[in-house]
């Protein structure tokens, strides 16, 4: 079949106005060709791929009752927005999605006005479609503002904290949860269906409010009726929490029916205040393997989506980061009873599957909420336990006051295993690690490390853990330059460097990822080239010696310049009123775009060509 047979009416949907255009009856069809189009262009891109099958209904129906972009849609979480981005102009660009100069990964304001809030961490959906609802009401405006909230966005606590303000406000704004895996969900069928049709009638809900105005003037006679009302609902709808934040909810439906959404959204579009529609959705609908295995395909490389398995990758000698992390986590706490391991959602991600099932009375997923799992480590840690928290480098930051506040003031004894630092790569700047140099050393008590390989993870792991107070160990996506690793846990001595290679004149004080390319770089110059290991407490004594018998100071790092490793070499040697030339090297203050890894630090000059190049520069 060609492409404009397969596609005859995607083929002219250039803009959601062209799907408004269309007559009810054709937007089934419709979906089924953005879910064949959506299959056919991740299994030549890879990408995220079970979540956004799920939403194929749901986005048309959407853009068919919404007058967008005049109406706003927050998708929460991003990765479940690729059909939005197909119906919305981006439809032939969607084979470039996560590559250099392509289309995001995740809603960009910067890439369409159809975007409206930039999307990439979780839970933020309803905050910002309640703060666009407020601001658009005060200004006069009739815009109607929508949170698509998914794919377990619904765990974190400030998704609740919106929706305890938004009941308060009686803003007009429609919460979508988007429910494809959360076991709140009663089976979806025709009495769901039905009493969806009627709670979100208008003369249910136009008898229902001039009922609170009769009975408003008889208190005990509205009380009771209050009462009934949230005791029948509280049996047939699971909805009594959202009522009591002040949410006028109604489902759930069946998130794959899309005549049942667009009937539902039109009448629901029409009703005043804070709304929350359920929707029952299936992750990786309509592709047989995804929905199978939703996880395995919830992010994918290029694959032949005729076969039912996703390709392999060819076995490597050489273990990645987060194995050696989920290696060592295991090999500890068989050693040590006193090990917990915590992450938030994200136990495939930060490697923790082996530990889940070696040790799970000891393993705590505590859902997408990373300030709760660093104040649940820091209570774990007054009780004599010995936490591990396992987070992306970037979601940490989310959890800075309790970083501070509940651990490092109290100097506790919890490890950070920082995944994901520095460039991640097709994820592009919300993911990626680009500031934890920056945010941990400026914190007290804090132990700050970063290993230059596989082996030396291992140790510094041991290091932290053994420390006695709060200390973490930063490292990059995927494989390191390959060292072997010992199987012994071995701790390093704190705040000492080694020298990788002798040399004179510059002295190369590299951290992390940036040691191996460094000592290239290095070599060519004739440089001096030391592993510093450690960002804070770095090895002052072995500073001070490159200083006497050294001219220039070169720091390189795959963090921030601001605030980073170099910023706190030149700080010392500022306090020790020592002048020498420095040049700190590190990624860029701006954003860095989407690409290949080696794409992005080749663009930052963090690779040997790059270092290379600003050294020669700097020195002529």
């Amino acid at each position: 079949m060609n492409q404009k047979n397969q596609y005859s009416l995607l083929q002219d949907i250039h803009s959601p106005a062209d799907v408004r255009a269309l007559p009810k009856d054709q937007l089934k069809p419709l979906a089924d060709e953005v879910r064949e189009y959506l299959t056919h262009t991740v299994s030549i891109s890879g990408g995220h791929f079970s979540a956004g099958l799920g939403t194929v209904e749901l986005t048309v129906a959407l853009h068919y009752v919404f007058n967008t972009p005049e109406d706003q849609l927050v998708w929460d979480v991003g990765h479940q927005a690729y059909p939005h981005k197909i119906l919305t102009g981006r439809k032939d660009r969607m084979q470039t999605i996560r590559t250099l100069g392509g289309v995001s990964a995740f809603p960009s304001r910067d890439e369409s006005e159809y975007d409206a809030f930039g999307v990439g961490h979780s839970s933020t959906s309803i905050s910002a479609a309640l703060g666009m609802a407020i601001a658009s009401q005060l200004r006069g405006e009739d815009k109607k503002m929508v949170a698509i909230i998914g794919d377990g966005s619904i765990t974190g606590g400030m998704a609740y904290e919106a929706m305890n303000h938004a009941g308060d406000v009686n803003a007009n704004l429609l919460v979508i949860l988007n429910d494809n895996d959360m076991s709140i969900s009663p089976p979806v069928g025709a009495m769901n269906n039905y009493l969806t049709k009627v709670l979100s009638s208008k003369l249910y809900s136009s008898v229902r409010e001039e009922s609170k105005k009769a009975l408003a003037s008889m208190p005990s006679v509205w009380e009771l009726a209050r009462k009934t009302e949230e005791h029948v609902k509280g049996m047939i709808v699971p909805g009594t929490l959202f009522e009591e934040l002040g949410f006028n909810y109604f489902g759930p439906i069946d998130g794959h029916d899309v005549a049942m959404l667009v009937s539902t959204l039109e009448k629901l579009k029409d009703i005043s205040g804070p709304v929350f529609l359920h929707v029952v959705t299936k992750k990786g609908k309509g592709y047989a393997p995804a929905e199978k295995d939703p996880l395995a395909y919830h992010g994918v490389p290029a694959f032949d989506p005729s076969k039912d398995s996703l390709p392999k990758s060819a076995p490597s000698p050489h273990p990645t980061y987060t194995e050696v992390f989920g290696n060592w986590l295991c090999d500890m706490a068989a050693q040590d009873e006193r090990l917990l391991g915590i992450t938030p959602a994200m136990r495939e991600g930060s490697g923790l599957v082996k530990f889940s099932q070696q040790f799970p009375k000891r393993y705590f997923d505590v859902a997408i909420a990373e300030q709760h799992a660093v104040t649940l480590a820091a209570g774990q840690a007054c009780q004599g336990a010995k936490p591990v928290v396992a987070i992306y480098s970037t979601f940490l930051q989310r959890a800075y006051d309790q970083l501070i506040h509940d651990v490092a003031l109290q100097k506790l004894d919890v490890l950070f295993a920082l995944d994901r630092a520095g460039l991640v790569g097709p994820d592009g700047p919300t993911h990626a690690g680009s500031y934890d140099f920056s945010y941990m050393r400026c914190i007290p008590n804090m132990l700050v490390m970063a290993p230059a390989d596989e082996n030396e993870c291992r140790q510094m792991l041991t290091t932290g853990y053994q420390y006695n107070g709060p200390a973490s160990v930063r490292y990059p996506r995927g494989k390191g330059p390959g060292a072997s690793v010992d199987s012994d846990l071995t701790a390093l001595a704190i705040g000492k460097a080694e020298i990788r290679h002798q040399g004179g004149r510059i002295a190369i004080l590299a951290w992390g990822s940036m040691v191996t390319p460094a000592v290239e770089a290095g070599k060519q110059l004739g440089a001096t080239v030391v592993n510093m290991r450690f960002v804070k407490p770095f090895d002052e004594a072995l500073v001070l010696e490159m200083a006497k018998s050294h001219d220039s100071f070169v720091t390189v790092e795959e963090n921030v310049i601001a605030g980073g490793a170099g910023s706190a070499i030149n700080e010392f040697l500022q306090a020790q009123r020592i002048l020498m030339p420095a040049l700190n090297i590190g990624l860029p203050d701006r954003f860095v775009e989407q690409g290949s890894r080696e794409e992005l630090l080749s663009l930052c000059g963090l690779d040997a060509k790059g270092i290379l190049a600003r050294i020669e520069a700097f020195c002529a």
